[in-house]
């Protein structure tokens, strides 16, 4: 039961609930403490006004008479004192029982009223103290302190106070636990759902993301995970098909050839096989593509880093592919800042070059034109392929570096994948600009000094 996580978040809330109501309970306490401490702070303030009273009526008559001491002993029940005084012999002189019958009715009853208002225990402490006169003890008065009844009222009603805060604060925490824990775990619980969902195989599966908060930064972080799960799924599927209908032709191609010439139908001459051959080169370009994918992915493993001079090396390129820009009526130009050098793999490096170059070439019609320009900037080292044919529509940009995904008809869609493989290998990056029907820019950025050497 516990491991439920709305029951923790529940117990939390209600844990710190009981904190905040104890702490006021605590200060309630305080309060009660430190009003009765000033309220007897007071009476012993009293205690002495009267002592000091007594003390100068002693002085005065030069020994105790109750006729004396009873306006001190009616005075000290009006202030709340109950009290006893004693000669210096222990002989009871005067009382406050004694001291009220001895006024007139209509006082006895206005001052029994009053201190009627006082609360009176029975079986009553008493506490001591000496009167002195001239350093010389003179007697004892004996006081017993009157509790006021509006200190019975202040605690009745901070208790009654406390009793209501008690239910109606502890009920609203308890109320905004079971709420609060209850949208604190629901984020989660669609996280758990969506994420057994996904791994049923429901790729469309998301959860709603609203706010700004942690909860909220990690739904929207689950929601692309997924999205790109269901496409990478999507073009998994893609190449299943499009490797399956590659594969196909090809293989019906041959079969049927093969199947005329065992029957017959089909003479075994050097023009079949020559055909045949061309189906099985189909295949193994196939196999190679893929190859290829593999390879670039695990290149970051097995790069043969070395310091290249970019000029002559992209020279020799343009010269090996120029023929073929030639034969179709699009020009090659190539640009190098001088003494323009990068660290990396002349193998893998020449593949992106040969990639990007292939895919410019294909895009270009007669009369078009693709230049190859190498800079040194802030960030590295940029080497741009760009080329003036049809270019990638907008809604494909983000794509094009994806495995298997295909803007247009032809190939398996792996070409840029790998280049983008082996790119990241080095280190760099590598990204994609156009605009449809004007033309495509593909720019790759190296570090100056490359990784360290992992062959």
């Amino acid at each position: 039961m516990f491991k439920s996580l709305r029951i923790k978040f529940f117990l939390l809330l209600i844990a710190v609930s009981a904190i905040a109501l104890s702490a006021a309970l605590l200060l309630r306490e305080l309060l009660v403490r430190d009003f009765r401490e000033y309220l007897e702070g007071e009476m012993e303030d009293r205690v002495y006004w009267v002592t000091a009273a007594l003390e100068s009526s002693y002085e005065k008559n030069g020994a105790w008479s109750q006729d004396a001491v009873i306006e001190d002993t009616v005075w000290a029940l009006m202030l709340g004192l109950d009290m006893r005084l004693y000669d210096a012999t222990g002989g009871l002189v005067i009382d406050t029982g004694h001291a009220v019958s001895t006024l007139s009715p209509l006082v006895s009853k206005r001052v029994k009223a009053i201190s009627e208002q006082r609360g009176q225990e029975k079986n009553a402490r008493f506490i001591p103290y000496a009167l002195f006169l001239g350093g010389r003890e003179i007697g004892r008065l004996e006081v017993h302190f009157l509790r006021p009844s509006k200190e019975d009222v202040f605690i009745s009603r901070s208790n009654t106070l406390l009793f209501i805060s008690l239910i109606c604060l502890g009920g609203i925490a308890v109320l905004l636990s079971v709420v609060s824990a209850r949208r604190l775990t629901k984020p989660i619980r669609g996280l758990t759902e969506a994420a057994s969902a996904i791994g049923a195989g429901d790729l469309t599966r998301r959860v709603v993301a609203t706010g700004k908060d942690e909860l909220s930064v990690l739904s929207a972080a689950f929601n692309r995970m997924a999205l790109a799960l269901e496409k990478q799924e999507g073009l998994r599927r893609k190449l299943t098909a499009n490797i399956a209908h590659e594969l196909r032709t090809p293989l019906t191609a041959v079969r049927g050839e093969l199947e005329g010439m065992m029957d017959g139908y089909i003479p075994a001459d050097r023009e079949h096989i020559q055909s045949l051959y061309a189906e099985i080169n189909r295949l193994r370009r196939i196999i190679e593509a893929i190859e290829e994918l593999s390879s670039a992915e695990a290149s970051s493993l097995n790069l043969d880093l070395r310091p290249i001079d970019l000029g002559p090396f992209l020279l020799n390129i343009s010269d090996r592919f120029g023929r073929l820009f030639s034969e179709k009526g699009v020009s090659l130009t190539v640009k190098c800042d001088e003494d323009l050098s990068v660290h990396a793999d002349p193998e893998r490096l020449s593949q992106v070059l040969i990639n990007l170059l292939s895919n410019a070439l294909k895009a270009t019609g007669q009369g078009g034109a693709v230049g190859v320009r190498a800079s040194d900037t802030d960030d590295g080292v940029v080497i741009e392929v760009s080329d003036t044919g049809t270019g990638i529509r907008e809604e494909d940009l983000p794509y094009v570096f994806e495995r298997f995904y295909r803007a247009s008809e032809g190939g398996l869609g792996l070409g840029l994948a790998i280049v983008r493989e082996l790119v990241d290998a080095h280190g760099g990056s590598i990204t994609c600009r156009s605009e449809y029907g004007q033309g495509a820019a593909f720019t790759v950025t190296l570090p100056r000094q490359g990784l360290h050497n992992s062959s």
